[in-house]
């Protein structure tokens, strides 16, 4: 067993995700009663979810309290990217909605939901500011991000040992959350499982247009606008680092459908990637929290 779990993860995560990715295609045709395989999707979904929260807070705080004074973070050029390109995505999406034209019918249920706009700033003040109250229960990152903020600089003027313990639990939880993360073949499994058996090749294939009108602006701003733009900031080659995000982030993003669930690869990207963990401890989820391109789009 120890031999067969060592090959397992010997091989890239990648591979090990298209072939959870084809299982579950297989599976969700030839026995799309087998409910049960859905479990699979659901926990690692909700383990990512339940993990995030508490990796953001540890990482943040620890973070903060060991950043020295005037120390460098990029955090204002890092927000103006954010802003940019999500400016530059719901364009792409506008444009592309007026080339290619699609009207969806929703049904009479979907289409009396009420869903009502706030009445004004105070509305919108009073909603932000009880989201960063109910911030850790509901998993608001913009709550735990200002709560970490808080005990972070509260922590600065701490003894070397507490400082330390706080980096041995952050260390921990990123740990615990690389596990989770291994397990992320038989998630997108179970993920991919649950919509080729609850709604058949023959529904997707119904809404083929839409589809590949999302994907394609998804694309052309992944493999043309934002290379445009970093080798704008670099003036280097922004091929390889394109490539390597979307090889590392997008696959889990793509089926998990949750910025959220999607936090915990892309620190671990950021780690790979040797880049300032007192900045990717906050943008990262700074990012997740305001929904960047895909949600854009």
């Amino acid at each position: 067993m120890k031999n067969a779990i060592s090959k397992w993860n010997s091989i890239s995560l990648v591979k090990r995700i298209i072939c959870g990715l084809c299982i579950g295609i297989i599976l969700g045709l030839v026995v799309p009663q087998a409910s049960a395989i859905s479990i699979l999707g659901n926990l690692f979904v909700g383990a990512l979810k339940g993990g995030a929260p508490i990796l953001v807070f540890f990482l943040v705080m620890s973070a903060l309290c060991h950043m020295g004074e005037g120390q460098k973070t990029n955090m204002k050029f890092i927000v103006v990217l954010y802003l940019l390109g999500n400016l530059l995505s719901a364009l792409s999406a506008v444009l592309a909605s007026y080339l290619f034209p699609i009207t969806l019918s929703f049904s009479e249920s979907a289409a009396a939901s009420d869903i009502t706009p706030p009445s004004g700033v105070t509305e919108v003040l009073t909603n932000l500011l009880m989201n960063v109250v109910d911030s850790i229960v509901k998993a608001n990152y913009i709550g735990i991000l200002a709560w970490a903020c808080i005990f972070g600089i509260a922590l600065k003027k701490a003894n070397d040992g507490t400082k330390q313990a706080l980096e041995n639990i952050s260390d921990a939880v990123a740990t615990a959350v690389k596990w989770i993360i291994s397990c992320a073949p038989f998630g997108i499994m179970g993920l991919i499982f649950t919509t080729i058996s609850e709604q058949g090749l023959g529904v997707l294939l119904s809404y083929g247009r839409l589809i590949l009108v999302l994907v394609g602006t998804m694309a052309f701003v992944a493999l043309v606008l934002n290379p445009i733009v970093t080798f704008l900031c670099t003036r280097q080659n922004p091929f390889p680092l394109v490539f390597r995000c979307l090889k590392d982030s997008f696959i889990t993003a793509f089926f998990t459908r949750s910025s959220a669930a999607n936090i915990p690869v892309n620190m671990e990207l950021c780690e790979d990637l040797g880049l300032d963990e007192n900045t990717y401890s906050v943008s990262i989820p700074l990012g997740a929290t305001i929904n960047m391109a895909g949600a854009a789009i």
